[in-house]
């Protein structure tokens, strides 16, 4: 998978009228928010006007005020002169833009010199429209907002393709927070920020969980036991994407104490590989889904999404194609990390399988007690309908 270097950004476009009441509304929610969003796309001159405290957001408009400068045109952009090589002549633009365009204003006794971002507003209905990006961004743009009402794959696709190597951020509007997941997935790189018109927190909250790094703390842990426990129903689930070498979900059956069970993408001498696929665990075991929450492996169906975990603890979302519950012999396993034990209950066959410690793939078939396996734990906590309860008192076994 690509590593995306620049940093994903939420843009936040309150939703305000004039009434004092809604603008009191706007205040507090922006208030509430402003650790999850990055900037604020309002009109600064009325923001500034009845806000009397700097929330520490940068604000993106079209307003020689905004710290992210909107322009309305290419021409707008090379009047700006941002690509030029420095002449004398240059410098003195410079210089004049200089004047223009960086400010400072005076909040709570202190000066900031705020340094400017300039970027244009673009809709895209063609081949041409594209183009015209290419060159906003030759132009020296620090960003574009891009506004494409249909089609909306292809055209992103090409954006992306064609801007990856520059400077200049892609910013996009989303009009849904299922659309924000595709926009910043798109040729697995996605756009640099999403500009979405919200005064629900919850929403905001989605699709920070969408952008942010999810990262588990992976460690080995000691296997104290292996038992057959007979036949039951697993779950084998079938993704949507193709898994690499040493990925693999968290199954378990504590929410705190869950075993990084291997994809399929390693065959066996009787089974071809089968690398979208996690043969995850019992009916009853916990996974842990992209907000944080737990379900039970038979609570997962068609569209449903998961984790996907490499060893290193870096997790990454799938959405799941398929889940089959069938009837298999099953295998109990108990491991120790610290003062903390967990079980698993798998199928009793050699394509499940563990990761040890040296990250090498290890078939449930072949483990032994003693051997360490690789696992995710931490304190234990009490979960409503998934959901973790802090300070509740809790004993599984």
């Amino acid at each position: 998978m690509k590593e995306n270097k620049k940093n994903k950004k939420i843009i936040l476009k309150p939703l305000i009228n004039n009434s004092d009441a809604s603008k009191e509304k706007t205040l507090k929610f922006i208030d509430k928010v402003k650790d999850k969003v990055d900037l604020l796309y309002i009109n600064p001159s009325e923001y500034l006007e009845y806000n009397h405290k700097d929330v520490g957001l940068d604000i993106i408009y079209p307003s020689d005020k905004a710290d992210y400068v909107i322009l309305d045109s290419v021409k707008e952009l090379e009047n700006l002169g941002l690509n030029h090589s420095k002449n004398d002549a240059d410098k003195n633009k410079d210089n004049e833009v200089n004047r223009i365009f960086n400010f400072k204003e005076e909040r709570n006794e202190k000066i900031h010199s705020k340094k400017k971002q300039f970027g244009v507003y673009k809709k895209v209905e063609s081949n041409k429209d594209i183009e015209e990006i290419k060159t906003i961004s030759l132009k020296g743009a620090n960003f574009v907002i891009i506004d494409v009402d249909d089609w909306k794959i292809i055209p992103l696709e090409n954006i992306i393709a064609t801007l990856q190597e520059t400077n200049t951020e892609i910013f996009s509007l989303a009009k849904s927070v299922d659309e924000v997941e595709t926009l910043f997935t798109v040729l697995e790189l996605g756009v640099d920020g999403i500009i979405f018109e919200s005064e629900d927190e919850e929403e905001i909250l989605k699709i920070q969980n969408i952008i942010r790094k999810i990262i588990f703390n992976i460690t080995p842990a000691k296997i104290l036991e292996i038992k057959d426990i007979g036949i039951g129903e697993r779950v084998c689930i079938d993704t949507v994407s193709m898994l690499s070498e040493g990925e693999g979900m968290l199954i378990g059956n504590k929410s705190n104490f869950l075993f990084l069970v291997h994809n399929e993408s390693v065959g066996s001498s009787f089974t071809s590989p089968r690398p979208f696929r996690v043969n995850a665990g019992a009916v009853h075991c916990y996974t842990i889904t992209p907000d944080g929450t737990t379900k039970y492996l038979s609570e997962l169906e068609s569209g449903s999404q998961v984790l996907i975990v490499n060893p290193r603890g870096n997790a990454r979302i799938v959405s799941v194609g398929r889940v089959k519950i069938e009837t298999r012999p099953l295998r109990l396993f108990k491991a120790i990390c610290g003062s903390e034990v967990g079980t698993i209950i798998v199928q009793n066959a050699e394509t499940i399988k563990f990761l040890d410690k040296n990250n090498k793939i290890l078939p449930v078939t072949h483990a032994n007690i003693g051997d360490e396996i690789l696992i995710f734990s931490k304190e234990s906590s009490g979960r409503h309908f998934g959901i973790e309860v802090s300070n509740e008192y809790i004993l599984e076994k």
